[in-house]
């Protein structure tokens, strides 16, 4: 009597309810095509070499069939590095033997990893999206890990440290510039005088400080900061770099 009414109860009711939405909800996560949890091990399988199956690549945790570029991902493709595996870091560093072809993303710029971000992107426009490689980026449900929430929060501040460089450098016209193999290069302002200055914002974008030719006018050459080309003379409209 005691355990008809213990089965009765609302509240085992429910209980059995949600632990059973619970199993059917990571059954359907692991089995269903866009939500399929790869491990590192399984996603190898689909590196190209075994024609009975798709080609799969993996950014920052995301899988995407890339089979319909063959040629480009298959064996002998230009792209084959990148199948069946995740090296998202080889998409900015250009570094596709060994241990270049990884997901770490330890010391890249914020650059960078909006780059990389951006490649994903690319990736979700351009080829199916199949499902998640468990690991740097995705737990074992499937869920974004602390890896992947600090790489999208350093993407989106990269993106606005560029709009704010964007912006500040609009205010200081940049300088013509051309180049030729016979002549060299060469820059120039139609108004104003060229001068090197440096981009103060560029050590947080890319780890570097870079130099930028901007235009100024005569009244502002007394700034701090304004580096005369080499060679070029003081009030001259161009200069040889």
């Amino acid at each position: 009597m005691v355990v008809k009414k213990i089965i009765s109860s609302p509240l085992v009711g429910i209980t059995v309810f949600v632990t059973l939405s619970a199993v059917i909800y990571r059954f359907y996560l692991k089995h269903d095509p866009q939500q399929r949890l790869f491990t590192a091990e399984e996603l190898a399988l689909y590196n190209g070499t075994d024609e009975s199956l798709p080609i799969l690549l993996g950014i920052l945790g995301s899988v995407f069939d890339v089979t319909k570029g063959k040629s480009h991902y298959g064996v002998g493709g230009g792209y084959h590095h990148f199948a069946g595996r995740d090296a998202s870091r080889a998409f900015v560093s250009g570094n596709f033997t060994g241990d270049g072809l990884t997901d770490s993303l330890r010391d890249l710029s914020s650059t960078d990893v909006k780059s990389i971000v951006e490649w994903r992107e690319f990736y979700f426009r351009s080829y199916k999206f199949v499902g998640k490689l468990v690991g740097r980026f995705y737990d074992s449900e499937g869920n974004p890990t602390k890896s992947l929430k600090g790489a999208e929060a350093k993407a989106a501040r990269g993106a606005q440290l560029l709009e704010k460089q964007k912006a500040e450098e609009a205010k200081q016209p940049s300088c013509n510039s051309r180049w030729s193999q016979d002549e060299g290069g060469e820059v120039w302002c139609d108004t104003g005088y060229p001068r090197l200055v440096q981009r103060p914002l560029e050590i947080a974008l890319t780890g570097k400080m870079s130099k930028r030719c901007a235009c100024f006018q005569k009244h502002q050459l007394d700034q701090a900061g304004l580096e005369v080309y080499e060679g070029c003379d003081y009030l001259s409209n161009t200069c040889r770099v």
